[in-house]
C-alpha cells in the first residue's frame, strides 16, 4: 500500500494529483524550484521539499534531487505527473531501484513505446494501420529520398526518440529534403539525445483523434473513448473536446479495441492514450503512444465521472481496477482549452510577468485545474501552460457556449496568455459546425485575427488595466524586503507570510 507520494512535477499538473491524494487520504509531497518557493502546488502540499535552483536541469529534471526528496520525506511512491520526466524508462527504473513504487507503466514499456519506431512496429503487427513511409529509421539522405519517391510528396521527417513537434520536418519538393532531413536529425540529437529519424507520407486534412485507455496488473485493460485533439500549433494542442464531433461511431468503436490490443500488446499498466490520425474519408492510422496521464484527461473524467489520477494510484499500490468495460458509459460532451502563457494572435510568443489579477470562472459544468495565484511571477525557465479549462454540456452546442462563457470571466493580468485566442475559436463558424482538422489555425488564421481586431477595444481594455496594475505593484515594493528561502520545516508559514504582505 502506498503511504505517502512524492510530485516530481510542478504547476497544474501538482496541483491536480494533490487533490486526488487529499481524497484517497494519502500525504502528498510537492517539489519545487527556487523560482517556485511560493507556487500553489507547493502551498497546497502536505510537505515541501526544495530540488534546486530555476532550470529544469538544476531541479525538476535532476533525478538524484528528486530521488533524495523521496527518501529525506519517506515517500513510498512518485507520481510524475506529465512532462519532465514522466516518460524516462531510466527515471523509472531508478526509482524502482531505489525501492519506490512507480505510478506509471514500466520502464521496459515506457522504451519500448517511446521510440516512434519500435511503438510503429509493435501497432503494427497488433493490426494497426501506419502513415506510408519507412518502419525502421532512415539511416541517410539517399534511404529518404527512396521512401518520398516511393510514397510522394509531401513528406514529413519526425525524430524517433520524441515528440511534441521537436525533429519535425514538413518536406513538399525533392529541393526541401536534404536541408530539412540534417535539420530535423540535428535537432532531434540536441533535444532527445537521439539523431535517429523516420520518414512518413503526410496525411491530408487530418483529425488528431487519441483513446484513453487504462490497465492493470492482472492484465485488465479498458478503453475510456476518445478526444478530438485537432486545434493545434506547432503539434502541440491548444483545445480538444471529447466525443470527437467527426468520427462515426464505427470508427470510434475501432479505434477503441484497437488501443486495447496495443496497450495489452506492450504490457501496459495504468493511463495513457494511444493516438491516432483519421483522414477525411474516416481512414485512419496509428501515430504513437503516450506512455502517461494526457493534459487533456480532465474532459474524460468529465464525461465518465472517474478519477483518473485517484485510480493510477489504486493500480500503482497494486489493485486490480475495480470497473470494466461495461461500467464505463461517457454522457454529454467537454471542451478543453489549454491556457498558455502566450500570445495566440502573435505566433504563440511567450509571455512572462507577474500574475497581478486572477479571476476564475464557475457555475454548471466548469472546471478550472491551474497552478497560478496572484503575486507569481511567471518564467521563462518552464513550460508556459498556466492551466486547463473545461467546460461540460448535455449536448456540444451548450458545452461551446458554457465554454464561451467562462473564458469571459477568466481574468489573467499582469501576462499575455491564449485566452481571447481560445474565444476567438469558439466564435469560429467551422470550429462550431466540428469540421476542422489539425490544419485549422493556418486555414482560418485571417478571421481569427479578424476576430481580435473586431475586439480590440476589450482586448485593450484588460491590457491598459494590467500595465496600470503592473506600474501600481512595482511602485508599491518594499527593496529592502527579504528574499525569505523555504525549508522543509517553514516552508507553509514562509509562503503564507509572503501572500499576506503582497
Amino acid at each position: 500500500m502506498i503511504s505517502k507520494v512524492l510530485i516530481a512535477n510542478r504547476g497544474e499538473i501538482a496541483v491536480r494529483i494533490i487533490r486526488s491524494c487529499r481524497e484517497l487520504n494519502i500525504p502528498a509531497v510537492a517539489i519545487y524550484s527556487e523560482a517556485d518557493r511560493t507556487a500553489p502546488h507547493v502551498l497546497m502540499a502536505d510537505e515541501a521539499t526544495c530540488i534546486g535552483p530555476p532550470p529544469s536541469i538544476d531541479s525538476y529534471l535532476n533525478v538524484d534531487h528528486i530521488l533524495e526528496a523521496a527518501r529525506s520525506t519517506k515517500a513510498d511512491a512518485i507520481h510524475p505527473g506529465y512532462g519532465f520526466l514522466a516518460e524516462n524508462a531510466a527515471f523509472a527504473q531508478a526509482v524502482l531501484d531505489a525501492g519506490i513504487t512507480w505510478v506509471g507503466p514500466d520502464p521496459q514499456t515506457l522504451e519500448l513505446m517511446g521510440d516512434k519506431v519500435s511503438a510503429r512496429r509493435l501497432a503494427q503487427e497488433s493490426g494497426a494501420p501506419i502513415i506510408p513511409g519507412g518502419v525502421e529509421p532512415t539511416a541517410d539522405i539517399k534511404a529518404a529520398e527512396a521512401i518520398a519517391s516511393e510514397v510522394g510528396y509531401p513528406i514529413l521527417i519526425k525524430a524517433a526518440g520524441g515528440g511534441g513537434g521537436k525533429g519535425m520536418r514538413i518536406v513538399v519538393n525533392p529541393n526541401e529534403l536534404p536541408p530539412a532531413f540534417k535539420r530535423a536529425r540535428s535537432e532531434s540529437a540536441s533535444t532527445f539525445a537521439d539523431e535517429r529519424v523516420y520518414v512518413e507520407k503526410v496525411i491530408e486534412q487530418p483529425h488528431h483523434v487519441e483513446i484513453q485507455v487504462f490497465a492493470d496488473r492482472a492484465g485488465n485493460v479498458v478503453s475510456f473513448g476518445e478526444r478530438e485533439c485537432s486545434v493545434q500549433r506547432r503539434y502541440q494542442k491548444i483545445i480538444e473536446e471529447t466525443p470527437s464531433p467527426f468520427i462515426t461511431p464505427e470508427v470510434k468503436e475501432e479505434l477503441s479495441k484497437l488501443a486495447v490490443i496495443i496497450a495489452t500488446a506492450c504490457g501496459y499498466t495504468g493511463a495513457g492514450t494511444v493516438e491516432f490520425l483519421v483522414d477525411k474519408n474516416q481512414r485512419f492510422y496509428f501515430l504513437e503512444m503516450n506512455t502517461r496521464l494526457q493534459v487533456e484527461h480532465p474532459i474524460t473524467e468529465m464525461v465518465t465521472g472517474f478519477d483518473l489520477v485517484a485510480e493510477q494510484i489504486q493500480v500503482a499500490s497494486g489493485k486490480s481496477l475495480t470497473f470494466g468495460q461495461e461500467d464505463i458509459r461517457p454522457r454529454g460532451h467537454a471542451l478543453e482549452c489549454r491556457i498558455y502563457a502566450e500570445d495566440g494572435f502573435d505566433n504563440f510568443t511567450p509571455s512572462t510577468g507577474r500574475v497581478l489579477e486572477l479571476t476564475t470562472p464557475g457555475g454548471v459544468g466548469i472546471r478550472l485545474d491551474h497552478g497560478i495565484r496572484e503575486g507569481l511571477e511567471i518564467t521563462p525557465h518552464y513550460d508556459p501552460i498556466l492551466g486547463k479549462l473545461c467546460t461540460w454540456g448535455r449536448t456540444r452546442r451548450e458545452a461551446i457556449n458554457r465554454m464561451t462563457r467562462a473564458l469571459e470571466e477568466l481574468r489573467i493580468v499582469g501576462v499575455r496568455t491564449t485566452v481571447p485566442f481560445c474565444m476567438a475559436v469558439m466564435s469560429h463558424p467551422v470550429f462550431k459546425q466540428g469540421d476542422y482538422c489539425t490544419s485549422f489555425i493556418a486555414d482560418y488564421g485571417d478571421d481569427l485575427q479578424t476576430w481580435a481586431a473586431n475586439n480590440k477595444d476589450s482586448l485593450d481594455e484588460i491590457a491598459a488595466l494590467g500595465a496600470a496594475l503592473f506600474s501600481t505593484a512595482e511602485k508599491s515594493k518594499s527593496p529592502d524586503r527579504p528574499d525569505a528561502r523555504l525549508s522543509n520545516s517553514a516552508w507553509l508559514r514562509i509562503g503564507r507570510e509572503e501572500q499576506i504582505s503582497r
